[in-house]
């Protein structure tokens, strides 16, 4: 029989409180699955293809179901008859408060590999979603029956019928994996709702905030400032409710701020409540970081007023026994890793990353950069149009996110750039790795005498997004302190990311735990990989200092 909620006893109900007059209803949200591969809950699963398939059996959520015994592995770079073109098929019971009926309920999906149908109760929930990496959601208010037992049905396909979401995703340097990877859950808002809250704050202390509502009307949108301690600092700002608006834009201005940097990674806390006839309605709560980053033409980067240089690495969300499904504790370790090699910065290739690696590198501090994936490939302009506006709605409020990055390698479809435009509020740099692009020199493995009279003494800001692969250039440690001596003295250099963080092989469950490494695993990437091992249990982590 498949698992029944009951009691609500398992579920993460997140309680947000209001700091205004009287108390706002919270969003709620409740836990279907685990929140990472080292909590799961058991859904029914049957495989289609391969390994454990033709059955129904159960899984746990959230994993890569090739992890788990099931379906075939594949790499990118196989051909396209090689590949394992299974499907899963998921379900799950659950119940939902009588309490919700009459709220905006939504099921969310935080990543799911890769074409994804859901159904509640026999109904469709909306259109299937195409893209592995990202947020998305679906309201299921009409949907669900309210105080009594639901059933959730999901059929995923590793192998997506969107070939441009193939070739951006799929046909890469990397193993490939199915299943639903990261959290799902149910969250419940009252009908007059924040549903989105974009902001930018300044190094001056100016802070802005664009917030979007849905449901019936309200009469206004109020902020509040806090420390992360609770403390008030300022006072409250709004903006009235008008019709035909698509967001209210509220401003105020905090007098000598604490400043957000890699090394200072201050956070406060924003406040935003609808509020009805005085009321309020609905609370939602948000951290940030003031700070300013800028590019300058022909200069380079700047964070508050500051020219930095990105000492930085490439990283996939990755673990051996686990695939792609990671955990908090994994974010925070590799965080910490980074920072102990005196690393300040984190690329995200080749797509957006889980949720608590952002936090982990909004509160310990490193600078991002986040990926729309793309690799030497690109989505079509109305399935990557999407999946770009997934992206950052999900991560534009991380202060650490200080680049956004269109595509890898080729991978770039140009039709995107209007939309980080567009969408972004704080207006972060947009860069294509591997390629020149308003005013920026990404390119990747370059010689260190490549250029001479042009690159470094061009009019570009320079920063490789890639440079020194871990198997091709012979390892990280093979001429790195040149290369970083010569970016520290030229000024059109920003720094550079090194390939990569660690080795991404997987332990193999069809030979019986074997690991098998990727085509690029190299003695660095093998290193960090033990690294992490040795973190685990280490109190100390401290690994690799000699490598910037």
């Amino acid at each position: 029989m498949p698992h029944v909620f009951t009691g609500f006893k398992l579920a993460a109900l997140l309680v947000l409180l209001s700091f205004t007059r009287g108390q706002a209803q919270s969003t709620e949200k409740l836990m279907l699955s685990g929140t990472g591969n080292d909590k799961t809950v058991k859904w029914q699963f049957y495989c289609t293809a391969g390994r454990n398939s033709g059955k129904w059996t159960t899984i746990p959520v959230p994993s890569n179901w090739e992890l788990q015994g099931f379906g075939k592995y594949n790499y990118g770079h196989e051909k396209d008859t090689a590949r394992g073109k299974e499907k899963g098929l998921y379900k799950y019971q659950f119940k939902v408060p009588a309490k919700w009926r009459g709220k905006a309920v939504n099921i969310v999906f935080d990543g799911s590999m890769s074409d994804t149908e859901v159904k509640i109760n026999g109904q469709s929930a909306g259109l299937i979603h195409q893209g592995s990496y990202y947020r998305f959601k679906y309201d299921i208010s009409k949907l669900l029956k309210y105080g009594k037992t639901n059933l959730l049905e999901a059929t995923v396909a590793k192998h997506s019928a969107n070939e441009s979401v193939n070739d951006a995703e799929r046909r890469g340097d990397f193993w490939l994996f199915g299943g639903i990877f990261r959290p799902v859950f149910l969250e419940a808002l009252p009908a007059a709702h924040i549903s989105r809250v974009a902001l930018d704050a300044k190094a001056d202390g100016s802070f802005k905030a664009d917030v979007y509502t849905g449901g019936t009307a309200a009469d206004e949108v109020v902020g509040q400032l806090y420390t992360l301690d609770g403390q008030k600092v300022g006072g409250e700002f709004r903006s009235p409710i008008t019709a035909g608006n698509a967001a209210m834009r509220l401003q105020t201005t905090l007098a000598t701020p604490k400043l957000w940097t890699a090394e200072t990674p201050n956070r406060y806390r924003v406040a935003m409540t609808l509020r009805k006839g005085g009321q309020p309605v609905h609370t939602v709560n948000q951290r940030f970081g003031f700070r300013t980053v800028e590019l300058r033409e022909r200069e380079g980067f700047y964070v508050n007023g500051t020219k930095i240089k990105f000492k930085g690495v490439n990283r996939h969300s990755f673990w051996p026994t686990s695939g792609r499904t990671t955990s908090k504790a994994l974010s925070i370790m590799d965080v910490n890793l980074m920072k102990d090699m005196n690393m300040n910065a984190v690329r995200m290739s080749h797509y957006p990353p889980d949720d608590h690696f952002l936090e982990a590198c909004d509160s310990l501090g490193l600078f991002v950069l986040d990926e729309v994936a793309g690799w030497h490939a690109n989505y079509d302009t109305p399935t990557g149009t999407k999946l770009t506006e997934e992206m950052v709605v999900k991560d534009e409020t991380h202060p650490s996110i200080v680049v956004w990055v269109n595509g890898n390698e080729g991978g770039h479809n140009f039709d995107l750039d209007p939309v980080l435009d567009r969408l972004d509020l704080q207006k972060r740099p947009v860069v294509h790795a591997w390629q020149v692009f308003r005013g920026t020199d990404t390119q990747h493995y370059i010689n260190f005498d490549y250029g001479n009279g042009t690159h470094l003494q061009g009019h570009n800001v320079v920063f490789p997004t890639e440079f020194l692969h871990g198997l091709y250039d012979g390892g990280h440690g093979a001429g790195l302190q040149d290369y970083w001596e010569q970016m520290w003295a030229h000024p059109l250099s920003a720094g550079g990311f090194l390939w990569d963080f660690s080795d991404a092989g997987v332990v193999r469950t069809d030979r019986k735990g074997r690991s098998t490494p990727t085509a690029t695993t190299a003695p660095m990437a093998s290193w960090g990989r033990t690294a992490r091992r040795r973190a685990a249990t280490s109190p100390s982590r401290k690994y690799g200092r000699r490598y910037f």
